[in-house]
């Protein structure tokens, strides 16, 4: 039996250093709050306001350390909220998506494509992916138990050496499924 633990990924965004700079000062470091399940990842004690052109989130969570780009991870249900219809993205690829704008305490910015839902995706380390004969890219079908299991399908492996063994769904997904920080899902194919 492949067994693999559920992480659940709320709202979130992903700054790049400029980003950073303008929405909180020339030279500002984010400040670690809490370690995430990827190693060198973090959530930041720091949060910022994003508006869309139906509605706002206030205190959406920067996660660390910064990026190239700068990128929001919404669900579905978000994204009605805040007016934007972004496509279903693995992380980083966000050509053609939609942009928004960004407020900080010590500033604001619009970017014009970073928005996106974030695809159903599990991390492996190269020796998990190796043992269970898993191909970077590879499209997984995973099933989740409960009182509400299912089957998700199109689940995207993303196979690195520095992974570690986590399946990332979002809040929408998590609130299908029963499934919570910690369960544990089981790879089908």
């Amino acid at each position: 039996m492949k067994q693999v633990p559920v992480g659940v990924s709320a709202r979130h965004i992903h700054l790049s250093k400029e980003h950073i700079e303008a929405l909180f000062g020339k030279g500002y470091e984010l400040k670690e709050m809490k370690a995430l399940s990827q190693p060198g990842q973090f959530a930041a004690e720091e949060t910022v306001a994003v508006i869309g052109t139906k509605g706002k989130f206030d205190k959406v969570r920067i996660l660390g350390p910064a990026r190239g780009a700068t990128q929001l991870e919404v669900s579905r249900t978000d994204a009605f909220a805040l007016g934007v219809n972004p496509p279903v993205r693995e992380s980083g690829n966000i050509e053609g998506t939609p942009g928004i704008k960004i407020v900080g305490p010590a500033g604001e910015i619009e970017i014009d494509k970073g928005v996106i839902v974030a695809a159903r995706h599990i991390h492996f380390h190269t020796s998990d992916a190796e043992k269970w004969g898993i191909q970077n890219h590879q499209s997984l079908r995973v099933r989740v138990g409960g009182e509400r299991g299912l089957v998700f399908e199109n689940v995207v492996a993303r196979v690195h050496e520095t992974y570690a063994l986590d399946m990332h769904i979002d809040t929408d997904e998590a609130n299908a499924s029963g499934a919570k920080t910690g369960d544990m899902a089981e790879i089908l194919d």
